[in-house]
C-alpha cells in the first residue's frame, strides 16, 4: 500500500518560480538604484530642501527616464508579489480572477497617473 502525501497537482509549465524571482530581484535593483539617485542627489544638493530642489531634480531627462523605469519596476514588481498572494490565499477561482483584474485595474491606474504626473513637472 501507497501512501500519498500532499495534493495532487497538475503542473502547467516549468520556471514560473524561477521567472517571478528574477523579476522580484530585477526591480529591487532597479527601484534601488532609484533611492540611491535621487539621495544622493538630495545630499549633495545646495540650499533648502523645497519645491525648487525637487523640481531641478526631476527636471532632468535622465532622473525622468529613470523615474520612468522604476514606475514600471515598481508597478512589475506589486504585481508578482500581489498575484503570487492572491494565487496562494485565494481558493476560489472566479474571486482570485475577480482580486487579479481589480489588482491590475489598480495598477495601470496609478501608473497612468504616476506618468502624468512626472510628464507634467
Amino acid at each position: 500500500m501507497s501512501v500519498n502525501y500532499g495534493s495532487k497537482r497538475t503542473v502547467v509549465g516549468a520556471h514560473y518560480g524561477l521567472r517571478d524571482w528574477l523579476v522580484q530581484r530585477g526591480t529591487a535593483v532597479i527601484m534601488t538604484l532609484f533611492t540611491i539617485a535621487l539621495l544622493a542627489q538630495v545630499i549633495f544638493s545646495k540650499g533648502a530642501i523645497g519645491y525648487d530642489l525637487w523640481a531641478g531634480i526631476f527636471a532632468a531627462q535622465w532622473m525622468k527616464g529613470l523615474t520612468f523605469a522604476t514606475v514600471i519596476a515598481l508597478a512589475w514588481h506589486v504585481w508578482v508579489g500581489m498575484r503570487n498572494v492572491w494565487m496562494d490565499y485565494v481558493p476560489a477561482v472566479l474571486l482570485r480572477l475577480v482580486l487579479q483584474v481589480l489588482t491590475l485595474a489598480w495598477l495601470f491606474a496609478c501608473t497612468a497617473w504616476a506618468f502624468q504626473v512626472l510628464w507634467r513637472m
